[in-house]
């Protein structure tokens, strides 16, 4: 037998569940009895209750409130106007869904509370981890890396614009502060390649904390004589001492 939601018994009578807790008043229940219904609003009741509207409502009441008795006037509410809704215990209605198991509604209740408790609680630790950056290191790495190089290009200095005028060259006062912004931009640049130079060295530390670091020989740019310890040459300083 297929599975029936919103039906029960109290006794041997049978109800239809409406609400299956009252609110403020958790033991308690509102049904109706179908057999004493008008034989066209039976019909009606039934109709909707096989329905997927029915069938698919956490409360049978949402779906009657929707639907229409053949006279027009709103199942929900002519129901209630009639005064055919009864407020029942809980722990006296038994919920059949089908012929081979039955349930009393207050332990049912229980059930499908704790199971929308389980959810909830579910849901609200996947939302709590999503807060908090749960994210793969080296993805984190590269975002950070790509914001402090965004940050740097915002601080980059801007550049005065050197333009001579229509007669006559550029003024002292002009070339001297484009040197001062140039001078600016290297020791910039070079304190940005040093806090680079950290970072590297700490991550590769952290990478391996055995790593050592090695000396590296750094070669002058070609052109530029570099000066070398030891004594003078002699035949140099020979002629140094002749000129004098």
């Amino acid at each position: 037998m297929a599975f029936i939601k919103h039906v029960g018994k109290q006794g041997d009578r049978k109800v239809n569940i409406l609400f299956r807790e009252v609110p403020g008043e958790e033991h308690m229940c509102l049904c109706i009895y179908p057999e004493t219904l008008h034989a066209h609003w039976q019909d009606a009741v039934q109709k909707v209750l096989e329905s997927d509207v029915g069938q698919s409502a956490e409360q049978f009441a949402d779906a009657l409130h929707r639907n229409f008795l053949p006279d027009g006037r709103p199942i929900l509410q002519t129901l209630h106007e009639e005064r055919m809704i009864k407020k029942l215990r809980t722990s006296d209605v038994i919920v059949t869904p089908n012929g081979a198991a039955s349930i009393r509604l207050d332990e049912l209740n229980k059930m499908l509370n704790e199971m929308k408790l389980g959810d909830a609680a579910v849901k609200k630790l996947a939302e709590n981890d999503a807060s908090r950056g749960l994210v793969d290191p080296q993805v984190k790495r590269k975002a950070e890396a790509e914001f402090k190089a965004s940050q740097a290009a915002k601080a980059q200095p801007t550049a005065p614009t050197l333009q001579a005028p229509a007669e006559g060259a550029l003024s002292d006062r002009d070339i001297a502060a484009n040197m001062v912004f140039q001078a600016k931009k290297m020791e910039l640049e070079a304190k940005q390649m040093i806090a680079e130079a950290a970072r590297m060295k700490k991550e590769a530390q952290r990478m391996d904390p055995k790593v050592v670091a090695r000396e590296v020989t750094v070669e002058p740019p070609a052109g530029v004589d570099t000066p070398k310890r030891g004594r003078p040459n002699k035949a140099k300083t020979a002629v140094a001492n002749a000129d004098h």
